[in-house]
């Protein structure tokens, strides 16, 4: 991992467990990255979802889960059984991709200026990410946004950490819908507090267009 990406990190370590050892995330990140990237930032439009940001206890349950096999995927079948992926491991990694902040643009620079390090510039480039925008009602979609969402969600997109609660705002578009999918087929379960909720179901595919446009432009 670039150095830049171990300082950043590293100046936080303070504030976290004890328990949080950031070279064994690391380490996993190594693995982790054939899919969802060297940042977390996941890839293929959306077919492996971002992770950078995300809360580490959201992260956590969902490992869990696939550990488990109560949330199937394939993908994650080879890499998450209690040998590869011990609930140590799981804190681990979850933590590290947790501290990771993907930028959405780079600062402008005088690329002529005698202290312009390119190679720098390169790295930071690297941990860009901008969700493009996607299309429908901006309007439409904060406002149903605000009513339904954002109470759980944040105003921002930005999830909650305490509550395990993912950030949408710079989700693939494309994943969102893969996953609003499997709510409504009931193969992931949306609130384990409510398991039978019909709240995805009960929107209609034109206002989920709307609230995916209103996310796509939150990390603008």
């Amino acid at each position: 991992m670039p150095r830049p990406i171990i300082l950043i990190c590293l100046s936080i370590l303070p504030t976290l467990s004890p328990a949080f050892d950031f070279e064994n995330g690391e380490e996993i990140n190594e693995v982790c990255a054939g899919c969802h990237g060297e940042y977390g930032q996941g890839g293929k439009e959306g077919e492996y979802p971002r992770l950078a940001g995300m809360p580490s206890a959201f992260l956590a349950k969902q490992l869990h889960l696939f550990r488990e096999r109560i949330r199937p995927n394939l993908a994650m079948v080879e890499y998450v059984d209690d040998r590869q992926m011990p609930d140590q491991d799981i804190e681990d990694i979850s933590k590290f991709l947790e501290q990771i902040k993907l930028k959405t643009k780079l600062p402008p620079v005088d690329e002529t200026a005698p202290g312009f390090n390119a190679y720098q510039r390169l790295l930071e480039s690297k941990r860009l990410m901008q969700i493009p925008r996607a299309p429908g009602d901006l309007d439409k979609g904060q406002k149903i946004y605000r009513k339904e969402c954002a109470s759980c969600h944040g105003r921002d997109g930005m999830g909650d950490k305490e509550e395990a609660v993912p950030m949408l705002a710079g989700q693939y578009t494309n994943y969102l819908w893969r996953q609003v999918k499997k709510y409504r087929e009931k193969i992931r379960i949306h609130d384990e507090d409510a398991p039978d909720d019909e709240l995805l179901s009960d929107f209609s595919d034109d206002e989920l267009t709307d609230i995916f446009a209103y996310l796509s432009i939150l990390d603008d």
